[in-house]
């Protein structure tokens, strides 16, 4: 099973650290620079490492050369355990 999950990455940001923005945007700053694919490799490495997955299990789908990306994660868990992992809270919609 793979979960989706869109995440919008601020390089350069002198940190690692993962939450929600105003807009309910999962938000994710990295140390890497975004040049030469170090920021996307730092993120893959992140995620990774936060779940405890393989980084193979961990693709980018879209948006390779944005600060907006499509993450795919190849787990058998679901995406509200793989929010709690990541430290994110399960937004409610009422």
């Amino acid at each position: 099973m793979s979960i989706l999950l869109e995440i919008k990455v601020t390089p350069n940001a002198g940190k690692q650290a993962l939450n929600y923005d105003k807009n309910n945007t999962i938000k994710c700053y990295l140390k890497s620079a975004p040049e030469s694919g170090k920021a996307n490799a730092e993120l893959i490495k992140f995620l990774s490492k936060k779940l405890n997955v393989a980084q193979n299990n961990v693709e980018i789908v879209r948006g390779a050369t944005s600060r907006s990306k499509l993450i795919k994660i190849d787990t058998k868990r679901s995406k509200e355990e793989i929010l709690l992992e990541l430290g994110l809270e399960v937004q409610m919609t009422i």
